[in-house]
């Protein structure tokens, strides 16, 4: 797939998987389809979401590592920077042949790999992140979006990057 053909279907992605309404009983929902999507295929990633600045959900799965915590924290503040998914920022760099750097910001505290996306509510813009960490970017990225998917009744194939 082409950094084109992946743009295109993050920003369907970003349009189509909003929330009308986002609680934390929501947050409980998303974060446990999570956690079961990544326990039944014994994946080793991290899970984290969090409203505004408020961590509302977090969970490390057996093979995840302690660094799994500082890559969700910079995935998720390029979401909270852009209110772009961390992989469509990712790409975008990338297709200019730029770094973070370029953008005045530190790669301590950003991270230029997908595997987090921001949670939309209708009407109110951006209120956090959703963010999965410990496998390959793409991989992280597409298992954020299937659960978001899931919870919010869309068909996977229409939205995969795949």
């Amino acid at each position: 797939m082409t950094i084109e053909h992946d743009l295109s279907r993050i920003a369907l992605q970003e349009e189509t998987l909003r929330f009308d309404a986002f609680d934390l009983s929501t947050a409980w929902v998303l974060g446990k389809l999570l956690h079961d999507l990544a326990s039944e295929r014994n994946l080793g990633v991290a899970i984290d979401i969090t409203l505004h600045s408020m961590p509302v959900f977090y969970i490390a799965l057996p093979g995840s590592t302690p660094d799994n915590s500082n890559w969700i924290r910079r995935k998720r503040n390029m979401v909270l920077r852009y209110f772009r998914s961390s992989y469509a920022s990712t790409l975008r760099l990338e297709q200019q042949g730029k770094s973070i750097e370029d953008n005045g910001l530190s790669s301590a505290d950003y991270a230029a790999s997908g595997g987090s996306f921001p949670i939309f509510v209708h009407g109110t813009g951006c209120i956090g992140a959703v963010t999965v960490s410990g496998l390959p970017q793409r991989e992280d990225h597409n298992l954020v979006v299937e659960a978001l998917a899931l919870t919010l009744g869309h068909e996977l194939h229409n939205l995969s990057l795949s």
